[in-house]
This record gives C-alpha cells, sequence and structure tokens, in this order.
C-alpha cells in the first residue's frame, strides 16, 4: 500500500518502545507534579493567593520545566517518549502529518470563516491573535507531551499497551486536566467527546511512536477552538468593536 495511505489506517512503522522499566516510576512522579501538584492551570498559586501569570508565560514554563525533567531528572531521552528527529521520520509519517495538518485548517478555516474574516480586516488583531495563537499550540503540544508522551509511556511499558491506553485516557478525561467540567450542567456529553479524541490520540501515539504528529493536531485544534473564543473575550477586540461603532 501506498505510504500516502498508510497512516490513514494507522499502518506506521512501529518504532520500539525504549524507555527502561526503571525509568517508569520517575516519569509518573514528574506527571503527578505537573497535574496533581501545580496543576495544568497554575492552581498551585491560586492556593497560595498568588496573582496568575499571563497564559503564554505559564505555557512555556510547564511546557520548558517538562522537558527538562524528563530529560535529566528521569534520565529519558526526547525520542523514547516519542520526540523524534525530522530525519528518523518515516515517509508514512511525514505524508500522514502533512495531508492532516492541510485537511484540518482547510477545515477550520471553514468552520470559523465568520471569525477569520473578522481578525484579517482588522490589524490591530493581528499581533495579539499571533501570541494567542502560539499560546494554545503550545498548550495543546504539552497536554500531549503530559500524557501521551510522559504517562502513556510509562503506564503502556509497565501494563501494555491495552490498559495503558485506556488508563491513560481515563486520566486525560476525568482528572485534573478537564476536572472542571463536572461544574457544568450536563458534563457527559463533553466528557464522551474528550474520551473519544483522547482514544484516538492515544491509539496514533501508540502506533506511529510519533508524539509530535499527536501534539500539533491537538495544538491546532486548539489555536481555532479556544484561541478564537480567547481572542473573543479579549480587550482589543471590544476596543475594536467600540472604534467601529463610534465611527
Amino acid at each position: 500500500m501506498s505510504p500516502h495511505l498508510r497512516g490513514h489506517l494507522l499502518l506506521f512503522d512501529a518504532k520500539p518502545l525504549s524507555c527502561e522499566m526503571s525509568r517508569v516510576p520517575r516519569l509518573l512522579l514528574i506527571f503527578v507534579f505537573f497535574e496533581g501538584i501545580i496543576g495544568p492551570r497554575f492552581w498551585i498559586l491560586s492556593w497560595l493567593h498568588l496573582p496568575q501569570p499571563a497564559p503564554w508565560i505559564r505555557v512555556g514554563v510547564l511546557l520548558g520545566a517538562a522537558l527538562l525533567l524528563i530529560r535529566f531528572a528521569a534520565g529519558v531521552e526526547l525520542r523514547q517518549i516519542g520526540l523524534y528527529r525530522w530525519r528518523e521520520w518515516s515517509m508514512t509519517e511525514r505524508s500522514y502529518f502533512v495531508q492532516v495538518m492541510v485537511i484540518a485548517n482547510v477545515v477550520f478555516a471553514l468552520i470559523f470563516m465568520r471569525q477569520l474574516r473578522y481578525i484579517a480586516a482588522h490589524r490591530a488583531l493581528w499581533g495579539e491573535a499571533a501570541v494567542v495563537v502560539l499560546t494554545q499550540l503550545a498548550w495543546g503540544f504539552y497536554q500531549e507531551l503530559m500524557y501521551r508522551g510522559v504517562l502513556q509511556t510509562a503506564l503502556v511499558k509497565r501494563l501494555g499497551a491495552a490498559a495503558g491506553i485506556v488508563i491513560t485516557n481515563l486520566v486525560f478525561t476525568f482528572g485534573p486536566l478537564h476536572f472542571y467540567h463536572f461544574g457544568s450542567a450536563s458534563p457527559w456529553p463533553t466528557f464522551a467527546a474528550i474520551f473519544a479524541i483522547g482514544l484516538f490520540f492515544s491509539v496514533l501515539r501508540w502506533r506511529s511512536g510519533n508524539l509530535w504528529i499527536v501534539g500539533f493536531m491537538h495544538g491546532l485544534g486548539n489555536a481555532y477552538i479556544e484561541g478564537l473564543r480567547v481572542l473573543g473575550r479579549s480587550r482589543t477586540v471590544a476596543r475594536v468593536l467600540n472604534s467601529s461603532v463610534s465611527l
């Protein structure tokens, strides 16, 4: 079968899971430290009654610190959790990644065409939009690093693929990252959607061994869906709207 089609059937050339068993406890401790103690949204600062940093600072600190601890505290090479160099990607991985990025951008652009046109028409929004997009890309990548990179790698190594994937996705759905949805009136449709998307990402990560692919897919979805929501309630948008009304 053509390598340009194999990826859509998840027929990747599997990469061996090379993380040593002795590193599993360290990876789990790193996960608990970031998700359970610091919190994915820096809730530890709220407990200490300290101000929250800007989102781009928070995400940058979380992502940078996580990568450093994985590499030097856990002693795990980044390629062992799926962060392979481009030259190590197979043709199937490269083709699938490019196709998915193009298709996803086209689909999202059609869905959010009205909002994107509004941003394009107002230059005052471009700088803030760029910061929001980059922040959301990094935020989606951080989530995949923690769950599919750290937690899933550790659990699959310890418990096997099926159990590791299911447990990872249950924690992803109902754990610290999305726990706040319990506060909504009807959370179960949201949890079902999160579980379905997370399960696909988990299987894709396991079949391909490539964390970059799921990281960018998650980040791209965040950039459009969450990024436009964040931008829509920003002060810059309010100023643009007020200026338009005054004119």
